[in-house]
Formats: C-alpha cells, structure tokens, sequence
C-alpha cells in the first residue's frame, strides 16, 4: 500500500466512525440536520466564527443562499448569529453547544486514537510522527484560507473564555 493509499484509509476510516456513531444516535435523538446542513456546520466550526460574508464566499454560494441556510440552523439551536460590536451590520456565525455535542461524537474518536497511537509509540517516535502532523496541516493551509476566531472574539464583544461559553448566553451585542 502507498503512503498516499494508506493516509486516504486512516481518513477515511474516521468519517466512517464518525457516520456510524451519527446513524447510531439517531435511535436516542432526533436527526434534525440533513447532509448539507452539516457540511455547512462543520465549515463554519473549522473556520471560528467566520463573519456571513466570509461563510458565503469561503464555500462559493450567494450570500441569500448563506442566510437561508444560516437562518435555518439558528433555527434547529445549532448555530448563533452573533452581532459585531465594532460594525452593527456585521454578523458572526458561532456554533451552539448542541453542535459541539454533536461534534464531539468525531473529536472523542480522534483523541481515543490518538491516545492509543501515543501509547504505541516511543516518546522520539511520537515527536516524529508530530513533525510530520504539522507538515501535513501546514501543506493544507496552502489550500484553504486562515481564519482568526480570535480576531473574532473580540468584534463580537467576547473574551476568549466568554467565547468558549457563548453558547450559555454569556455574550454581549447578540441577535438572532
């Protein structure tokens, strides 16, 4: 098996953990998000709270299209729309801590494997395998453009830490 091979199997070994733990959930919980929603969720998480306009252009759609997909995932709990305090007309998309539940079905698997990976290796092995992590994700951040939720942060209002509890309603300038 080729490198390239084997890193599109470890890939896709944990979207195929991550969709049978969703399928299996959907007996205790209701599916409220469909495909395209969660897509949109997960680039909204991976880019921290991007502004609507950063959103709409980041996955090529017109900002009506954004804010109706937007609007519905406001809806369902799973997203805030979070009202810059440095421009009034500008909103930032923050993710709720019901999509966080719902993530952490995936970044719980990551850390169990990457906990046993760990403990597989010996402590120079696992500084290796770390170097080449970052080469990995600095190869890919050529491809994808660099979002600053801390930048973000503070137009919303926030400190770092209220950021990590806005969904609890601890936030300033906030509208829905």
């Amino acid at each position: 098996m080729t490198a390239e091979e084997l890193f599109e199997e470890v890939y896709t070994n944990f979207k195929l953990h991550f969709y049978r733990a969703v399928f299996q959930n959907f007996s205790s919980r209701e599916a409220t998000l469909t495909t395209v929603e969660t897509f949109c969720m997960e680039v909204i998480y991976a880019m921290k709270n991007p502004t609507v306009n950063e959103f709409s252009s980041f996955i090529g759609i017109s900002s009506p299209n954004a804010a109706y997909k937007i609007n519905s995932l406001v809806k369902k709990g799973y997203l805030k729309k979070v009202q810059s305090v440095k421009d009034r007309r500008e909103y930032f998309l923050q993710v709720t801590q019901k999509y966080k539940d719902y993530y952490n079905i995936s970044a719980n698997y990551v850390s169990e494997v990457m906990s046993r990976v760990k403990a597989a290796m010996t402590d120079e092995e696992w500084k290796q395998f770390y170097h080449v992590l970052t080469i990995i994700e600095k190869e890919q951040m050529k491809d994808v453009p660099v979002y600053h939720g801390e930048r973000h942060l503070e137009e919303m209002g926030l400190t770092e830490e209220a950021g990590d509890n806005a969904a609890s309603g601890i936030r300033k300038g906030s509208a829905e």
